[in-house]
């Protein structure tokens, strides 16, 4: 016993006692944004316990989807509980509301949400933020490239009135405009609405070759199914944000022929073993099916990837700082910003002081719905 106390004091004088590192996670694992809290929920359990020297707990909260919570909750971990950093929150305008308080305090925050807002442009809040989901550009651009292929020459857009909806018309503006595409209709929709049937019949009226629909998964349907009701022909697309078996389900037989860019881990069985994220995406995808019973949507894959780039990470911040102190904080950005070509689930990141999502165009691929599951389309 002597002896052992005597080595645990040892440590203690050398700085070699095992670190303890805290991490806030924020979900929406109830309330309208729950299809994509769940499975971020779900995957925390698969997260690292253990980083090199480091032992990593998780604390969990639920804002509800509500981002006032959210900002309650973030202010609660830095003050009770002094996380090092943070995991969350699932939605956009949630993320968009707590980066003063990121920023302030100087706690790196791993976000696994759809707006680039959050990271661009790049400013002394944002700096402070990772993203862990494909920029709009980048999903935009296959988009864009996949209509011009096909013929489209004139686009409609519907899209969520928050900062998800209003990144992506802000996107999809100016890409059609440098293609040559005609933006003849825009309309917006709130997350929780039943009826989008006034927006739909201005939509159709205006006799767009293709509709752009910017939503997430389960309200992504309405507007779609919508328009196929009332005897819309024309091209449908929609963002990877519809990426999730509800929409599919939800949806059904009207969503056929839909079109979507996305993450190769929504029909991996049908990608090259040659694409980058294959393995690492099937071994999370096996372990989630492991302890839940059912596949994951691409939104837990999100919160798996933060995992990934904390294990890159922490061991380099590691060798400037113990975890627990502002000094150790700012060495977790810096090495989350130093990031290269690390293998997620989504694709690979390779980060930078100006680009802070870090995927390229191993991080989405073309396809349409068929037979009610996702097909991959040819480049």
């Amino acid at each position: 016993m002597k002896t052992l106390f005597s080595a645990l004091l040892v440590a203690l004088l050398t700085g070699t006692a095992a670190a303890q590192m805290k991490v806030g996670v924020i979900a929406s694992s109830t309330g309208p944004t729950a299809f994509v809290g769940i499975p971020q929920k779900n995957t925390v359990p698969l997260l690292p316990t253990r980083i090199g020297d480091v032992a990593v707990e998780y604390i969990y909260y639920d804002d509800a989807s509500d981002a006032t919570q959210t900002v309650q909750f973030v202010k609660r971990f830095l003050t009770e509980h002094k996380v090092d950093a943070f995991i969350g929150p699932t939605g956009s305008p949630n993320a968009m509301a707590v980066l003063p308080f990121i920023a302030e305090s100087g706690t790196p925050m791993l976000a696994p949400v759809g707006t680039p807002a959050v990271v661009l442009p790049m400013d002394e809040q944002k700096r402070w933020v990772f993203k862990t989901t494909q920029n709009d550009g980048l999903i935009g651009d296959a988009l864009v490239a996949h209509m011009k292929k096909n013929g489209v020459r004139t686009l409609g857009f519907i899209g969520y009135n928050d900062p998800y909806g209003e990144s992506w018309l802000k996107e999809i503006t100016a890409q059609a405009k440098a293609a040559g595409l005609g933006l003849v209709a825009v309309e917006r929709y709130q997350r929780t609405d039943q009826s989008v049937s006034g927006q739909a019949i201005k939509l159709v009226a205006a006799k767009p070759d293709a509709i752009l629909v910017a939503g997430t998964g389960g309200p992504a349907v309405l507007p779609h199914t919508t328009l196929v009701d009332l005897g819309y022909k024309g091209k449908i697309y929609q963002t990877h944000g519809a990426a999730t078996p509800d929409f599919v389900r939800l949806g059904g037989k009207k969503l056929e022929g839909a079109f979507m860019a996305a993450s190769a881990m929504v029909v991996l069985d049908q990608v090259s073993d040659s694409v980058p994220s294959k393995k690492v995406a099937q071994a999370y995808i096996a372990a989630y099916e492991k302890l839940h019973g059912t596949k994951p949507a691409t939104f837990g894959a999100n919160v798996f990837d933060a995992g990934l780039l904390l294990q890159k990470a922490v061991p380099e911040a590691m060798k400037k700082a113990r975890p627990g102190t502002p000094e150790f904080r700012a060495a977790l950005r810096d090495a989350l910003e130093s990031v290269r070509e690390l293998v997620g689930t989504q694709g690979v990141y390779n980060m930078s002081a100006q680009d802070h999502s870090g995927f390229d165009q191993r991080g989405r691929v073309m396809m349409t719905l068929k037979d009610g599951a996702w097909q991959l389309l040819p480049d």
